[in-house]
């Protein structure tokens, strides 16, 4: 994989990329911190404009919610430039495999889509488990997820990452946490999964805005998910430098809170 030199916002708002045909970016660490619009974020939307889309490996609204919340932000763009791992994943599912039963282990707005989708769901004798990112998992749904593996389910993940940064850099448990949970208690082998590094995302991004790898680029904060993405589907990967988390300001200050 290419190493990419790690740039500010602003400076890739100067350069000859930010007026590529797609610009693809990630969501958290790249444009929002929590409920926050990182700096020159919204001089991003505007300079791109509808050549501008999201490529996350979210996976917990869907490109509705998600749409809607940015909105508040004042970061505006349509559902139909989003594409999040998690939503996909389900997407891919009931396209593949209409009458799959599967327990999905995720937020509201998942549940809600997968119904939305027509897919059964089947936390008692499911064929496949779909574990995304679920703030609300406790002992009895691991040891429920245990066990329909150990029955011969199988088991799709939306994302592998084991955090992303919160509002005050700290990390955030993802989905990927949560797996090591369940491989800890269950042999697995190699687990399906749309999210990045895998190029799926930024693939199928591509296709929907009829663009070439070559014309578009990647921006992202992380370039072992974000960065090996974009090679894996020949897209120039930008590597933005993420904001000084405020604890970390505070300490170098003298002024740290104990």
């Amino acid at each position: 994989m290419e190493t990419a030199t790690m740039i500010r916002m602003a400076d890739f708002l100067k350069g000859p990329y930010a007026a590529r045909p797609a610009v693809l970016a990630d969501l958290d660490g790249c444009f929002i911190s929590g409920e926050t619009a990182l700096p020159d974020v919204p001089a991003l939307f505007e300079t791109c404009g509808p050549r501008l889309w999201i490529v996350s490996n979210n996976s917990t609204e869907t490109a509705e919610g998600l749409s809607r919340r940015l909105e508040v932000l004042g970061l505006n763009i349509p559902a139909s430039r989003i594409i999040l791992a998690g939503e996909e994943t389900l997407r891919l599912i009931a396209l593949e495999t209409p009458a799959a039963r599967i327990a999905l282990f995720a937020a509201t707005p998942l549940q809600e889509l997968a119904r939305e989708l027509g897919l059964a769901m089947d936390k008692k004798s499911a064929d496949t488990v779909v574990l995304a990112r679920d703030i609300g998992i406790d002992y009895a749904a691991l040891e429920q997820i245990a066990a329909l593996l150990h029955l011969g389910a199988n088991l799709r993940i939306t994302n592998p990452d084991c955090s992303h940064p919160g509002p005050d850099g700290l990390p955030v448990p993802e989905t990927g946490s949560l797996l090591a949970a369940v491989a800890a208690m269950v042999q697995i082998g190699p687990v399906a999964c749309l999210g990045k590094p895998a190029p799926d995302l930024i693939r199928k991004t591509l296709a929907r805005a009829s663009v070439l790898p070559a014309a578009a680029v990647f921006i992202g904060d992380t370039p072992q998910t974000d960065g090996a993405a974009a090679a894996a589907a020949g897209v120039k990967f930008i590597h933005i430098a993420p904001p000084v988390p405020a604890y970390r300001t505070a300490a170098q200050t003298g002024n740290a809170k104990c």
